[in-house]
C-alpha cells in the first residue's frame, strides 16, 4: 500500500458522518444496507449521505452494488486492513514489547467459527 491510499482513506474517515457510516457498515457486513437506510439510521439527509458514501467510495473503503432501485453498500474489509498494516508495519522497530499491548487488543472480537476453519483445512 501507498501513502497516498492511506492518506485518502484516513482523510474519508476524518469526518464523523463518514466514521460513523463507515462504523455502521462494518456491523452490517456481509449483507450491507441501502443508502436511504444509512442516511435514516445516522439522520443525515440522502443527498448528504450520498456525497459522504462517494468519498468513501473512492477512498476504496466501501463497495456499491445496485439491487434494482436501490444501491447496498458494504464496508471493503480488505481494504482497511490493508490501511491498518501499513500505519503499524514499523511500529516497533524490532522491539515487539511497544506493540504487543496493541495487537493484543486488536485481537478479532468474532473469532472464526470450528466450521470456517474445517472447511478451510479442505
Amino acid at each position: 500500500m501507498k501513502s497516498e491510499e492511506t492518506v485518502l482513506a484516513l482523510a474519508a474517515l476524518a469526518q464523523p458522518t463518514r466514521l460513523e457510516a463507515f462504523r455502521l457498515l462494518v456491523r452490517h457486513e456481509p449483507n450491507g444496507l441501502a443508502a436511504g437506510d444509512i442516511a435514516r439510521a445516522l439522520a443525515v439527509p440522502q443527498n448528504t449521505m450520498s456525497a459522504h458514501l462517494a468519498v468513501l467510495s473512492r477512498a476504496g473503503l466501501i463497495s456499491a452494488e445496485r439491487f434494482s432501485r436501490s444501491i447496498v453498500y458494504r464496508p471493503v474489509l480488505s481494504h482497511l486492513r490493508e490501511v491498518m498494516l501499513f500505519m503499524l508495519r514499523d511500529c516497533c522497530e524490532g522491539r515487539p514489547e511497544i506493540c504487543a499491548p496493541l495487537i493484543e487488543q486488536l485481537a478479532p472480537c468474532c473469532p472464526p467459527s470450528s466450521k470456517k476453519r474445517a472447511h478451510a483445512k479442505l
